[in-house]
């Protein structure tokens, strides 16, 4: 049977399952660390990686995750086991059933590394569980931001990674959604390449002012890690 890896050496621990660990996770984890909030939910949760580094990096916080795919499901709890974590907030549930599921206003923040494509861009994968992973088949942008909505409290956050070229559609949608834009981050692979990912902030009720911070460059000139990534690795 496939075993555990290390993300670190002494960090957390997974169980993969055919699927990678995804380095957007783990940038968006990054990026939410000084976001605050103690109740917390990830929407689309996968096998769980950003659930354990949520849990990870805050011990004492109330941690959700709800996943539609069955397999995927059990391997985030697993995965969450393996870390010491408690798994009973992990629901193999549709997203969309949101009502049914929580009492509206429940978290402080929630979380998602959503499927990027729309489900008529022709970018999907054969595999019918990578395809729930990477279009919108199951579960759209307004999919995600109304149950979004609906699960964070009042003043609470919603942060996401997605892609640069959706975020026009990402911002109108969650703006018609009460979760204002508040804080943006590119991701470049290096200096003055283009970006190739965004992770975005919300505030459930929030006013009107988004905060642009400098890009997070992945890679330096010789395309070594740069020192933002070793720090978010522990590897400096």
């Amino acid at each position: 049977m496939e075993g555990f890896d290390e993300l670190w050496q002494g960090g957390p621990r997974f169980r993969q399952g055919g699927f990678r660990v995804s380095t957007d996770s783990v940038l968006l984890a990054a990026f939410a660390r000084g976001v605050r909030g103690e109740n917390i939910i990830d929407l689309g949760c996968g096998a769980g990686v950003l659930t354990v580094l949520l849990s990870a990096a805050r011990p004492a916080a109330r941690i959700c995750g709800v996943e539609l795919q069955k397999e995927s499901a059990a391997l985030c709890r697993e995965n969450m086991e393996e870390n010491g974590y408690d798994s009973g907030g992990i629901l193999c549930a549709d997203l969309r059933a949101h009502r049914e599921l929580f009492t509206a206003g429940s978290f402080d923040l929630v979380i998602s590394n959503p499927p990027y494509f729309s489900g008529n861009s022709g970018l999907t994968a054969p595999d019918a569980g990578r395809a729930a992973a990477r279009d919108e088949r199951f579960c759209t942008l307004e999919d995600l931001c109304t149950a979004a909505k609906y699960l964070c409290r009042w003043g609470g956050s919603f942060a996401l990674v997605h892609r640069p070229e959706r975020l026009s559609e990402i911002f109108c949608t969650m703006t018609r959604c009460g979760l204002e834009p508040k804080r943006l981050r590119l991701v470049q692979h290096r200096a003055g390449a283009a970006p190739n990912l965004a992770l975005i902030e919300g505030r459930r009720g929030g006013k009107p002012s988004l905060t642009v911070e400098p890009p997070l460059i992945l890679t330096d000139g010789e395309g070594n890690d740069s020192p933002e990534v070793r720090e978010i690795y522990h590897r400096s």
